[in-house]
């Protein structure tokens, strides 16, 4: 899968048309239009299609941070979303990153386990991250309140 995808840098200055797919990773506008034009920013292709996007930020000169990362519905569960993210990794790692972080809520039980299957590992959670959104976020029943971090190392 991961050959069959291709990921192509956007310019600050193009992203605001894809803020259609971040908003499948996140719920408001209001904070995507406050991190979407920092870091890295790509267009995922799947067999010369637009599927979606990934944004990367940079927290250190040694970590950087997965954002968001959204693919269109038919296209989830086909080992999209990992081989993207391997993709990411193998950019940073070559890049001399040495961890890459990522969040999400405490109510994204699907997203947690992804995280985990694809090799990150919890680290710590940011208490109370969803109070600073404008509208309650509910997932699973349960409503998104704490944001958990993961952790992945890119020296090994």
């Amino acid at each position: 899968m991961q050959g069959e995808i291709k990921l192509k840098e956007m310019n600050k200055d193009e992203r605001e048309v894809y803020i259609h797919y971040l908003l499948l990773a996140d719920d408001s506008t209001e904070v995507i239009k406050d991190y979407m034009n920092e870091g890295d920013m790509f267009a995922i292709f799947f067999k010369e299609k637009l599927v979606g996007t990934v944004l990367f930020t940079f927290l250190s000169k040694e970590t950087v941070e997965l954002k968001n990362i959204a693919l269109e519905k038919a296209y989830r569960g086909r080992g999209l979303g990992k081989a993207t993210i391997e993709e990411g990794l193998n950019l940073y790692k070559k890049k001399q990153y040495q961890k890459m972080v990522v969040g999400t809520a405490n109510s994204s039980i699907d997203n947690i386990a992804f995280y985990q299957k694809v090799g990150f590992r919890m680290d710590y959670i940011k208490k109370d991250f969803f109070h600073q959104y404008p509208n309650e976020i509910y997932e699973n029943g349960i409503k998104a309140q704490d944001m958990i971090m993961f952790i992945k190392d890119l020296t090994e």
